[in-house]
């Protein structure tokens, strides 16, 4: 990998990341289209997913396309789905080199994006920035390889691992900078998930405020029965900013029904035991097209992922005051009685946020 081909995928990873949570289902790709050393076209997929990245790179580069090299962060579609394949822009364009980081590992492109390229003399090189392009996919790759969507579980604690006083008061434990930070990283997720005692405890609005984005995440709410105030924030704004109520199969008819009245979408989800099955949960919410859940908590819906191995990252703030006791835990009980039997995460990350601590963690399998 030559340092040119690095710094010019690097852009185009940049220009990606513009409208990650904005696209799915399909992948925030960037494009960056280059002729003699000189950026000619730019290009990233649009909130929505369409327009794709490579046509809009395509169309700002014009004639200079010809002969040039198409940096993607993902292998061009080669399918007929909406739009035509990106693959016949490029080579109808007359771009003599491709380059990106790995296959699309949807099975309708994998591998036929690159072949067509090839098979009409148009070079293709693959492996640039690989580790960093997975990063960036990984909710896209999550869905397409396992069905469900990729999920970070965010916890903001003190630090004896507290959310919360013994009376329920949790605003605010961090700083203005954490929730910033927060914002941020809705803002670029499909959606924000909950469970139905956060709701009912907090009445939050679950959007990304401050951030400037044109499609606001949309706000999950992991509840049974559905048991939620009629007069809350969700409910109010439910026609505004989308509400995807996960449900049981004994949750009412009625309250169904009202909910749907508001704008709200129900996903009836199977029974594991007394609660929902975060399995089925989180199939649902793949099925329906989401691929990167921040999930919020609280407590019970985090332990309940934490048994069920479904947390794929998880990022938490420690505030430097401490709680007691009788605060309330940052996480429900997860029945764990030898210390072999609990999950290991690897640290990616740890730095200061305003006066407190981010650190993230990653599967550490």
């Amino acid at each position: 990998m030559s340092p040119t081909d690095r710094a010019f995928m690097a852009h185009a990873l940049g220009l990606g990341r513009r409208t990650m949570g904005q696209t799915w289902p399909n992948p925030s790709v960037g494009c960056v289209i280059v002729r003699e050393g000189r950026v000619v076209g730019r290009g990233w997929t649009a909130p929505g997913g369409r327009p794709h990245a490579e046509p809009q790179a395509l169309a700002q580069a014009g004639e200079a396309a010809r002969g040039a090299t198409a940096y993607v962060t993902l292998e061009p579609c080669a399918h007929h789905g909406l739009t035509p394949p990106c693959t016949d822009a490029l080579i109808a364009a007359g771009v003599a080199r491709v380059v990106a980081p790995f296959p699309d590992s949807d099975p309708r492109v994998f591998g036929r994006g690159f072949a067509a390229l090839r098979a009409a003399g148009v070079a293709v090189e693959t492996g640039v920035m690989a580790e960093e392009a997975g990063r960036d996919h990984v909710g896209f790759l999550t869905r397409v390889r396992m069905g469900r969507p990729h999920v970070t579980l965010k916890l903001a604690a003190s630090l004896d691992g507290r959310i919360a006083t013994a009376t329920g008061e949790s605003q605010w434990i961090t700083g203005t900078g954490a929730r910033a930070y927060v914002h941020a990283a809705r803002a670029q997720s499909d959606a924000v998930m909950v469970g139905a005692g956060t709701v009912r405890a907090d009445d939050p609005s679950l959007t990304a405020r401050g951030m400037g984005v044109s499609r606001q995440p949309v706000r999950v709410v992991v509840s049974r029965l559905i048991d939620l105030p009629l007069m809350g924030q969700l409910a109010r704004t439910a026609r505004d900013v989308p509400v995807w109520l996960c449900h049981g199969p004994d949750a009412p008819s009625e309250t169904r029904r009202a909910w749907q009245g508001l704008g709200a979408k129900l996903l009836p989800c199977r029974l594991s035991g007394r609660q929902l099955d975060p399995g089925s949960v989180l199939d649902a919410l793949g099925q329906a097209g989401l691929t990167r859940i921040f999930c919020e908590g609280g407590g019970a819906l985090a332990a309940t992922l934490m048994q069920a191995d479904l947390v794929d990252e998880f990022m938490g703030f420690t505030a430097g005051v401490a709680l007691g006791a009788e605060g309330r835990p940052s996480l429900g009980a997860l029945g764990i009685d030898r210390l072999a039997e609990a999950h290991r995460f690897a640290l990616i990350e740890t730095r200061a946020v305003g006066g407190d601590i981010l650190h993230r963690w990653v599967r550490a399998d």
